[in-house]
């Protein structure tokens, strides 16, 4: 019996029920598949029998990797490597459905490297992801909530997400001690155009930096205090980050690049 190793931070999903709802929110027969930390492949299992077109796994972990080419020979196509150190956009010819139960200590990491290195093209056509609830509360924060921050913005810019189900920890091996929530992404159709990611991560740095504070300092940070751009952007000052919504950063972020220009 494989161990998990909490350095990678390995919680195998073994609740039937949920490998179930997991296969069935998205048709995946004849497209595409990549599934992230298949771990002892339970869910691969369950992608197998939807009849994918290819199936391809990512996986960190020599032990894990050895054991899935054993468990399904050439059914799957197993990437024995890091997922933040690919290039997923070079890697697929056609947009794939991503399935992953991401590593806690790692999963904001994994979808910030997607959604910075999007551009204008998106390599796939939905993300199926499970994350710490408490993570995921971020992911999804409306303004004016105090779970919204730099994570909500940052993951909704260019993506739809909506939370499919919470999760209990009896569903995992070995049971974590928090609670999981499954997300699904869809790409928009429409955003606000940023040449650089960079800059909106800049730019939510700075005001989040402190965010029980008014937005006057950030503001001055990054603007020294443009009128113009208060003005275009209808700004109060003496709001605190939170209290804006969404779209305001992403024309922030668009303001700071042409001021720049």
């Amino acid at each position: 019996m494989i161990k998990p190793k909490k350095s990678l931070g390995q919680n195998f999903l073994i609740d039937f029920d949920i490998l179930e709802k997991i296969i069935n929110i998205t048709n995946i027969k004849n497209q595409i598949v990549l599934e992230v930390g298949p771990g002892t492949g339970n869910l691969t299992s369950y992608i197998l029998k939807k009849n994918p077109k290819k199936l391809y796994v990512i996986e960190k972990d020599n032990e894990l990797a050895n054991n899935l080419s054993n468990k399904f020979k050439d059914q799957v196509t197993i990437i024995n490597d890091d997922v933040l150190k690919i290039d997923e956009t070079t890697l697929f010819k056609e947009k794939v459905t991503v399935f992953g139960n991401l590593p806690y200590n790692i999963s904001t990491e994994i979808l910030s490297k997607w959604i910075i290195n999007l551009k204008n093209y998106f390599w796939f056509d939905c993300l199926v992801l499970m994350f710490q609830k408490e993570v995921a509360d971020r992911i999804i924060a409306e303004f004016n909530t105090s779970n919204y921050g730099r994570l909500s913005i940052i993951c909704n810019w260019k993506l739809n997400i909506k939370k499919i189900c919470d999760i209990k920890p009896c569903s995992f091996f070995p049971k974590p001690k928090v609670e999981s929530s499954l997300l699904i992404f869809h790409p928009k159709k429409n955003f606000v155009k940023i040449k650089n990611p960079t800059n909106l991560e800049k730019v939510t740095r700075i005001f989040f930096n402190q965010r029980r504070k008014m937005l006057k300092k950030p503001f001055n940070q990054l603007f020294n205090g443009n009128q113009n751009v208060l003005n275009k952007l209808k700004i109060d000052l003496n709001l605190r980050p939170q209290n804006l919504k969404m779209n305001t950063y992403y024309y922030l972020a668009s303001e700071y690049e042409n001021l720049r220009s």
